[in-house]
């Protein structure tokens, strides 16, 4: 199993490399960051050479490159052009808020994905399979903005239905909450501000992730070894958990690390709606502004999430079926 991961890191390692200098040149190429400075009247030509000199964009964009990268590997992306803070800073701050939200969507909606796509097909042609898969096309067909929205709107009414502010549909916490609150407190308030928008994700995740597994469960359901394994007279459930159930996951593995791309996107639009500082609403706000080393950091980070998760999937297919760790 070592060596299997060694072999996988090797090959994320050159990924991140590419992606790291698509992404640079893509945003060095996508716009001009003194555009503003040049349209004021105000400023001279010289005010906008200096300013250009300073921030670097006098140099060769590899050259830019090398010593962007360079920087990237201690931690260094630079600073904000629009406030001059650190890149980093913002980035840890924004990601952390993102992250709480990611890990308990992904988290539902791989549990209550799997669950329905086993139960789907196991119980094929049912009542409960029918109202699974009519309630996965009305979501999956959904936009995340639109459903967010909704969602929001209902969190609103039902709270002045009641006359209690069960769902908080404004922010990540409570901006009043003093630095002194307990760990329950400051969780409960957490949680009541996660309800909504990670049910808007769920939902749509679910929807896609519900159907593969029982695709996926129904193929297995069907190959020789298990009607083999059901011909020796193992038990049903001996047969599903040992034999079924661990093969069926595979393809689902391979989806959810492809999808976390997705749910990134996905989170930019919910954190929008509902009001988060997190990735999703720093990104908005750099690309408002043009500030590109922010827009630069948070696409990087966006990469090497991404082929993270694309290599702890490959490590949990090593754990699934251990031919492949001789592949």
């Amino acid at each position: 199993m070592g060596g299997f991961i060694l072999r996988r890191l090797a090959t994320s390692i050159p990924l991140i490399a590419v992606a790291s200098f698509l992404v640079f040149c893509l945003v060095g190429v996508s716009g001009d960051p003194l555009a503003e400075m040049r349209e004021n009247p105000s400023i001279t030509e010289e005010q906008v050479q200096d300013r250009r000199e300073t921030l670097g964009l006098d140099q060769p964009l590899l050259t830019r490159y090398v010593k962007w990268v360079g920087n990237a590997v201690t931690g260094d992306l630079g600073r904000s052009y629009e406030d001059n803070e650190e890149v980093t800073a913002k980035l840890w701050r924004s990601i952390g808020v993102t992250l709480r939200l990611l890990a308990v969507a992904v988290l539902l909606a791989v549990v209550v994905g799997i669950f329905i796509g086993v139960v789907g097909a196991l119980r094929q042609y049912s009542k409960f399979d029918y109202m699974a898969t009519f309630f996965a096309f009305v979501f999956f067909s959904m936009p995340v903005f639109w459903l967010a929205a909704v969602l929001k709107d209902v969190g609103i009414r039902l709270n002045e239905a009641f006359g209690y502010r069960f769902f908080e549909t404004v922010g990540e916490q409570d901006p009043s909450l003093p630095d002194s609150a307990g760990f329950f407190t400051v969780w409960g308030d957490r949680l009541s501000h996660l309800i909504l928008p990670v049910l808007t994700l769920v939902l749509i995740q679910v929807a896609a992730w519900s159907r593969y597994q029982r695709a996926s469960m129904l193929e297995v359901l069907n190959a020789d070894y298990v009607r083999t394994a059901k011909a020796k007279g193992l038990s049903p459930r001996k047969v599903i958990v040992r034999h079924t159930l661990r093969n069926a996951l595979i393809p689902i593995v391979t989806l959810v690390a492809i999808d976390f791309g997705l749910l990134m996107s996905g989170a930019v639009i919910t954190e929008t709606v509902f009001g988060w500082q997190g990735m999703g609403r720093l990104l908005v706000g750099a690309l408002s502004e043009y500030d590109a080393n922010v827009v630069q950091g948070w696409l990087l980070v966006s990469a090497t999430m991404v082929v993270v998760f694309n290599l702890l999937a490959d490590i949990l297919y090593g754990y699934l079926d251990p031919r492949i760790r001789r592949a």
